[in-house]
């Protein structure tokens, strides 16, 4: 059996490898885990992760997860071409600052924005106080200030005039805030701008084929009541 990648494109870290994987040429056979079915919670997907998150890799008897560690192994494994994990010293650390500063600030208010908005009402029915969308928003818009003034500053892409990793980790990111209806681009141009080189540089058709599933996401049916109360239960987080 070749590479095998376990995604959800409803995921903004599966999205990310999807890209890299789909843009370098990567043979790869998906395994899709419907995440808002409860599929990550299954002993077969458990006996490939048992972290029980998406994505994963299965390489042969080799199994792999988290997003970071899954793009490198990709990059390593397929020599993808040099922008995208410099060999430079000074240009990876670039990438590496990026990847280890997102996990706990733009990951965190970009997911909690789509859940709060969108997912928690919609697909849950749990109403969420006005006050914490607020609040989250707050933080959001904090987050894409950074992002612009300490990452992508006057540079084309995040670390330099290259696509990188990072950039595909950023843009996921924010297309999950996107799909809730929040005004992420509207009033940045110069992210604007960003996105536009993001997606150029990917293939505009690559980039909507791996976002359809998220920009769907407001048409999905509401949550049946015994899958509604194992989720609300593993995702109260995401209320704070």
């Amino acid at each position: 059996m070749g590479l095998e990648l376990y995604l959800d494109l409803m995921s903004q870290p599966c999205r990310a490898v999807y890209i890299f994987a789909k843009k370098n040429g990567i043979p790869f056979q998906l395994r899709t885990v419907e995440l808002l079915k409860g599929q990550h919670y299954t002993d077969s997907f458990g006996q490939v992760n048992p972290l029980r998150k998406v994505p994963a890799l299965k390489d042969g008897d080799f199994t792999l997860a988290e997003s970071v560690a899954i793009l490198l192994y990709l990059s390593r494994k397929y020599k993808a071409p040099d922008h995208w994990y410099p060999q430079d010293l000074q240009a990876r650390a670039r990438v590496d600052e990026y990847l280890s500063w997102q996990h706990t600030t733009l990951r965190s208010c970009c997911t909690r924005a789509m859940w709060q908005k969108m997912l928690f009402p919609m697909f849950l029915g749990q109403p969420v106080p006005p006050e914490t969308l607020a609040a989250t928003l707050a933080e959001l818009d904090r987050c894409l200030q950074l992002l612009e003034d300490k990452f992508l500053r006057n540079q084309a892409f995040l670390t330099g005039s290259h696509i990188s990793v990072a950039d595909l980790v950023a843009i996921t990111e924010l297309m999950h805030p996107v799909s809730a209806g929040c005004q992420v681009f509207e009033c940045r141009p110069k992210l604007a701008a960003w996105r536009q080189r993001v997606e150029s540089a990917v293939g505009e058709d690559l980039f909507q084929e791996a976002h359809a599933v998220i920009l769907k996401a407001k048409d999905i049916p509401p949550a049946d009541p015994a899958l509604k109360e194992k989720l609300r239960q593993s995702l109260q987080g995401l209320l704070q």
